[in-house]
């Protein structure tokens, strides 16, 4: 089984959290809304693969002001891509706190549209199972 470390942002702008729905076709929780980020790749350090990351799905126009380390955790999780195959993964998440001083996004093509959403509203949102779990902790669900 391969392993993957995952950099995973918090994004906060004005007590709004930012949430991605997730493609259909692909991804650990395929259609279910979720926090962005990714694996590291060969060579980064864990900040630069946090910005890249965020650069990569959400555009270079969120300005991410602010990024501090918040937790971590790890799970073993199937993972879909878009020509159909599975591949299972062990997962390590490094969780991160970041405040964004805008809300430019333009999301790339894991996902299907975004949303800024106040913590008290999360519960409306179909999140998937590890975002639930982040909230849960975080103390917003």
């Amino acid at each position: 089984m391969r392993q993957r470390v995952i950099v995973c942002p918090v994004i906060e702008n004005n007590g709004a959290i930012l949430l991605c729905k997730m493609a259909g076709d692909r991804g650990v929780f395929p259609g279910q809304w979720a926090l962005s980020g990714g694996g590291m790749e060969p060579g980064e350090n864990i900040e630069q693969a946090l910005r890249r990351e965020i650069a990569e799905e959400l555009g270079d126009e969120l300005q991410i002001t602010d990024v501090q380390p918040w937790t971590f955790r790890d799970d073993v999780r199937i993972k879909t891509y878009a020509d159909g195959s599975k591949e299972e993964i062990y997962m390590i998440y490094l969780m991160f706190d970041c405040t964004s001083a805008n809300r430019q996004v333009t999301f790339n093509e894991e996902f299907q549209e975004t949303a800024w959403v106040k913590p008290a509203d999360l519960h409306r949102y179909d999140l998937n199972e590890a975002t639930r779990e982040t909230f849960t902790k975080k103390g917003w669900l």
